[in-house]
């Protein structure tokens, strides 16, 4: 466990503690009676009331509540659920013009609620919350009612707040009273995506599963349940119009420390990206498990709480240092189709064109800044020859792509590395740059998770120019754009590019819809104007390295990927027809940014 509560760690490279039901529920009663904090004012109108709610059934078909709650003062209520015992709780309650938002724990259990009541329709969303999660304790799960609020003498309110996809697409600032910044992004109906600016190095994004609930005139309710990480809860109802929040946030940091407190917050609009449904259409979540990379059959989605998470530790078949020195010698294929378990990128190369022939019969060196110098002959359109560092030259496969004029997506593998290394690089050779990056195995966390180190140096063959000191650069140009690849029928995905060093990949439902969504480090330089190099690493996903060069102005990339299993290592091509989504507005986030 760290001993800070936010370290300097990537969310999925922490070290979660496995918390008990005994732990979590020591904590819980220790503030259960007194009721959630806030740092600024909470609404106290509620005090000497009474309000029933009345629940429809769940999310997933389980029957819903009837609370019936007296609030005694501005912060203490009694609750019975379904016509039971009284419990009395802690609570505090938010005002957001018509809305009414209130949370509570139940003392003596690991269960507590999030209400969003509509006063002028008398309508009602409630979050039943448990500490449970699907695995671990410490991630907190959650069921959704619809319902309304009973007023005697008057017929039931038949409105309803409405999963849909209204929000799809939008992305927003938040500041909240505690002093907490995000970056908020809800592209996709099922999962969210953000940076925190205020609590950690806004360097990363992250991804996890969110409802989006509409409540009408501008104002929603969203959640975010950080599955896979912290397991931490947050919900607030906004009002898009105002820019103004209301919520709780509930659960665990990396200290192990409880948050438990409401929060008021402002926003500012950062953009709309498009959506890909048909026109018209507004079906939005939740998404419920289903079988597939990264969910498992294990999940009954008619269980309480049920929903679609992606979970690819679930899946992936994680390796030591000496299985992957074992089978990496004798089992590495380059541009060979692939075949065996792992074998998900075969789908994606069927935009690939014919490599190129340009190459053949010429020679080349690069010499990389701080790195090695990498002699090259050009036999065939399939084979090259090498030697690094002025060693002995050796034969290997290759492939070639000429994206624009004179510049050149090459990848081949470097044998007898102690860490399996291969170089995916861009050969300029009209100005007489190359940029490499330089993918390898054997990594800190998992052996046969991909690293990558970008390199830049200068490219000499006859004929070409020497650039002197020029370089090609990191560039942010990319910065809040999404888009689109379409790789083959069936198989799109969204790149989003939220900070300068993270990419995101969103999954398409059948129906158009963005579904499930996760994201790891890379880098994005800039080749010509409209022309770019990027990586990505599937962290804690796959292990995979992927690379593009992307071209703007045709919306067509080459890309190679470089992947390491238990069928071995590969270096493989990919391509997709491009689609551009939209982009946000970031760059005032990431003016002061410097790149180590």
């Amino acid at each position: 466990m760290p001993s800070e509560a936010y370290p300097d760690l990537p969310l999925f490279r922490i070290d979660w503690t496995a918390m008990t039901d005994a732990d979590i529920g020591a904590r819980l009663n220790a503030v259960a009676a007194e009721g959630p904090k806030c740092a600024s004012r909470t609404d106290l109108s509620l005090a000497g009331q009474t309000m029933q709610i009345v629940c429809d059934k769940g999310t997933t078909g389980v029957d819903g509540p009837s609370l019936s709650y007296r609030f005694n003062t501005g912060n203490r209520l009694s609750l019975s659920e379904n016509a039971g015992g009284a419990v009395d709780a802690g609570y505090a309650a938010l005002e957001l013009g018509d809305l009414t938002f209130l949370a509570h724990l139940l003392p003596g259990s690991l269960r507590g609620y999030a209400v969003v009541v509509d006063n002028h329709t008398h309508s009602a969303t409630v979050f039943e919350l448990w500490f449970g999660g699907y695995k671990r304790k410490r991630e907190v799960m959650r069921e959704v009612y619809q319902g309304y609020v009973h007023v005697d003498g008057q017929a039931p309110s038949e409105v309803r707040h409405e999963f849909n996809n209204r929000l799809e697409g939008a992305g927003y600032f938040w500041r909240q009273d505690t002093g907490a910044e995000t970056l908020e992004f809800y592209d996709s109906i099922a999962y969210t995506h953000w940076v925190e600016l205020s609590r950690m190095d806004r360097s990363q994004g992250y991804c996890a599963p969110a409802d989006y609930i509409e409540i009408g005139h501008g104002k929603y309710i969203y959640t975010r349940t950080e599955c896979e990480f912290s397991g931490m809860f947050t919900v607030y109802t906004m009002d898009v119009n105002a820019l103004k929040q209301v919520g709780l946030r509930l659960g665990f940091n990396a200290a192990d420390e409880l948050e438990f407190y409401v929060f008021r917050g402002t926003g500012e609009w950062l953009g709309q990206i498009a959506k890909f449904e048909d026109f018209g259409v507004t079906e939005g979540g939740p998404m419920l498990p289903r079988p597939g990379p990264g969910q498992t059959g294990e999940v009954d989605a008619t269980a309480k709480g049920a929903r679609a998470v992606y979970r690819p530790m679930e899946t992936y078949a994680t390796m030591t240092k000496a299985e992957v020195d074992a089978i990496v010698p004798d089992h590495t294929r380059v541009f060979a189709q692939r075949v065996g378990a792992g074998s998900g990128a075969t789908g994606m190369a069927a935009n690939v064109g014919t490599p190129s022939d340009k190459l053949v019969g010429k020679t080349a060196t690069i010499r990389y800044d701080g790195g090695p110098v990498m002699d090259y002959e050009f036999t065939s359109v399939d084979e090259l020859r090498y030697r690094k560092d002025g060693g002995a030259w050796t034969s290997t496969r290759y492939h070639a792509w000429e994206a624009i004029d004179d510049v050149f997506l090459m990848g081949h593998v470097l044998h007898g590395e102690p860490n399996h290394d291969g170089h995916i690089t861009v050969l300029d050779f009209e100005e007489g740059k190359a940029t490499c990056y330089n993918g390898y195995l054997n990594t800190p966390y998992i052996a046969n998770e991909a690293g990558c180190r970008p390199l830049f140096g200068k490219l000499e063959a006859e004929g070409v120019p020497d650039p002197g000191v020029k370089r090609h650069e990191f560039t942010e140009d990319m910065l809040g754009r999404c888009i689109t690849y379409s790789y083959s029928p069936g198989l799109t995905s969204m790149h989003f590019y939220s900070t300068p060093s993270t990419t995101s990949w969103i999954i398409f439902t059948p129906t158009g819809s963005a579904g499930l969504q996760w994201a790891g480090s890379g880098a994005q330089i800039k080749i010509r104007d409209g022309l770019y190099f990027l990586y990505w690493i599937e962290e804690a996903c796959n292990g995979t390295l992927g690379t593009i060069l992307l071209n703007l102005r045709t919306m067509h990339d080459i890309g190679i990927g470089y992947h390491c299993g238990t069928e071995g290592l590969s270096m493989s091509p990919v391509s997709a027809l491009l689609r551009h989504a939209g982009q946000f507005d970031l760059d005032r986030f990431y003016q002061h940014r410097t790149r180590s």
